[in-house]
């Protein structure tokens, strides 16, 4: 049986990396392109999740990540960029970056929207130097994406909605993703 050693580990990471960097801007930060992908992203969100648009509406502000690309063989990584709206605006573009490591195969392109309930909330994201997602955040599933205006409390802070799955991972989570301002 071969063994790998730690440059064939760190070779194969760096290309699982870039990999997960694949199709989503890098090097091409264009607001215009961010800005139409988000664009693209709402409207699907909006019609096929009828749910989201009323949640959108009672929001302070909503993060649209178009595209985010995870792959992962014992290393793995994830990255995307999206754009903060408020009041349907455009105020600041972010990426979106995970690196983990374990008992994983395999990758996936989705798309996420956060959903900041509360001006506190909104505030300490924008004000962060980098916001990381956690567990305990409550996530709405497409299952519930159209009665989710309905059912949603804005005792949740920020309710994150994963969507258009596409890929050999099994589930996506936003659990240690860290998002971060980027310029365009």
């Amino acid at each position: 049986m071969a063994q790998i050693g730690r440059r064939g580990l760190l070779t194969g990471g760096s290309a699982l990396l870039a990999l997960a960097a694949c199709g989503n801007g890098v090097g091409g930060n264009r607001a215009a392109q961010i800005d139409a992908r988000v664009d693209a992203t709402r409207d699907y969100l909006f019609n096929r999740y009828p749910g989201t648009r009323d949640l959108s509406e009672k929001a302070y502000g909503v993060l649209y990540m178009p595209l985010v690309t995870e792959a992962g063989f014992g290393i793995g990584g994830a990255y995307g960029q999206g754009a903060l709206r408020i009041n349907g605006v455009t105020v600041d573009y972010y990426s979106a970056t995970r690196a983990s490591f374990g008992l994983q195969i395999g990758a996936q392109q989705y798309a996420h929207a956060l959903f900041f309930m509360t001006d506190k909330a909104m505030s300490d994201f924008r004000r962060s130097d980098g916001w990381a997602g956690g567990a305990d955040l409550r996530y709405a599933t497409p299952e519930t994406g159209a009665s989710i205006g309905k059912d949603t409390t804005e005792l949740d802070p920020v309710i994150p909605f994963i969507f258009g799955q596409q890929g050999l991972i099994a589930g996506a989570t936003l659990s240690g993703v860290k998002y971060s301002r980027i310029i365009p």
